[in-house]
């Protein structure tokens, strides 16, 4: 049986509209609504005492949590904390590096756009330069990626920032032989994950990475704002959060520094964070199987989907398959970008939209050309793909598909 074809359909256990075709999970995820109702009931509880919620119980549910994102990834989970999302952990470490004028940090033109963002403010601060590895796309096989971020590295390089999960290309680096051969150099490697959790396979431990953060509201299916940041044990001395709060002046001695300050940013909403146990069962029961048979469907079906879209433009599929996890991208043959960032909408994007169809279509600086990107997940049957290659195919027959990007 092809994937996006099976007889079970997991689509009515999201809150997502049911009349719509939404092939953009990578973007912000999409919501269970038994994750949303055990969240519902953790804030219930915190409103019926926020004393004894916040003072009493935080500690040792985020404890829990952490426990179990840990198991997931192969880590301590002393070494785990929670954060909003991503950009957030990369905001932090790169603001906690003691960086020189002249000192390097190192990343590819993949990455993506707050991240480069983030990079770009703390040089400006710092005196540090921002070199970028020019990684080929289309491209033929994963060791051209090792070879363009091993090229741009050199003895000023103090910390290389590279995605596990691409997000405008969608692309599965080869991340662990990345962070080895950088280490191998003295560098120190911070991996952007976010949409490594619950796609792929993650084995911290073997990575070895010194920092590494992931999304859980995007393939974890756990509630929007929740995210996890893992520090190596030897750099959570230096490490320090966005926001500076009571964990600063803590004199306890049971937890380190690093989970106190992290732990507590002051008040905020942390269910999304304390349900995430709910939400990994729960992402362990909607596909026969569980988590991995899920994760292998999920790639299949973004494979046949990026087959189908291809030959509907008549272009050729720019990555292996092995680079292939539930996103694929493809670059369009038709019109050039209007803009330079991902909030910036796309005509071509809302024509769709329009119609039913959330995809994302964005620019690529490297060429002028866009991107238009798929994704797979539970509630994604191949005839919502269908429906994409339908539009398309209307729109190439009008003559806006170029149009739309003008």
């Amino acid at each position: 049986m092809l994937p996006g074809d099976e007889p079970f359909d997991s689509k009515g256990a999201f809150a997502l509209e049911p009349s719509l075709a939404f092939l953009n999970h990578g973007s912000f995820g999409a919501r269970l609504h038994v994750v949303l109702a055990a969240q519902a009931a953790m804030r219930a509880r915190l409103e019926r005492n926020p004393m004894q919620f916040f003072v009493r119980d935080l500690e040792p549910l985020l404890d829990e949590a952490r426990a179990a994102v840990a198991t997931l990834v192969r880590a301590d989970p002393q070494d785990l904390v929670f954060v909003p999302n991503a950009s957030t952990a990369v905001s932090a470490i790169l603001r906690s590096l003691d960086l020189s004028p002249g000192d390097e940090l190192l990343t590819t033109d993949h990455t993506y756009g707050a991240c480069k963002n983030a990079l770009a403010f703390v040089a400006e601060r710092t005196g540090a330069r921002v070199v970028i590895a020019r990684v080929p796309f289309p491209l033929r096989d994963p060791s051209e990626v090792v070879a363009a971020i091993a090229r741009a590295a050199t003895d000023r390089t103090k910390l290389a920032l590279i995605d596990h999960i691409t997000s405008p290309t969608g692309l599965v680096f080869p991340i662990g032989e990345i962070v080895h051969a950088l280490r191998d150099r003295g560098i120190d490697t911070l991996v952007d994950g976010a949409h490594a959790l619950g796609m792929v396979d993650v084995d911290l431990e073997s990575m070895g990475a010194a920092y590494w953060t992931a999304n859980a509201h995007k393939w974890l299916l756990c509630p929007v704002g929740t995210a996890v940041l893992h520090v190596r044990r030897d750099r959570q001395s230096t490490v320090r959060p966005t926001v500076i709060s009571h964990g600063a002046a803590s004199s306890r001695t049971d937890r380190s520094r690093y989970l106190q300050e992290f732990d507590w940013p002051g008040t905020v909403d942390p269910t999304g964070a304390v349900v995430v146990p709910q939400a990994i069962a729960a992402l362990e029961s909607i596909w026969p199987g569980g988590l991995p048979a899920l994760r292998e469907r999920n790639r299949l079906l973004a494979l046949r989907g990026r087959d189908a879209i291809a030959a509907a433009l008549g272009v050729e599929s720019p990555a292996p398959d092995s680079m292939i996890g539930a996103l694929a991208a493809l670059i369009l043959p038709h019109g050039t970008s209007h803009g330079s960032s991902a909030l910036d909408r796309d005509p071509l994007q809302e024509a769709l939209a329009a119609r039913g169809i959330e995809v994302p279509v964005v620019p690529w600086p490297k060429t002028g050309q866009r991107i238009l990107r798929i994704s797979a997940q539970a509630y994604v049957r191949f005839t919502d793909i269908e429906r994409l290659v339908a539009a398309l195919r209307e729109l190439g027959e009008l003559g806006e598909l170029g149009a739309c990007a003008r």
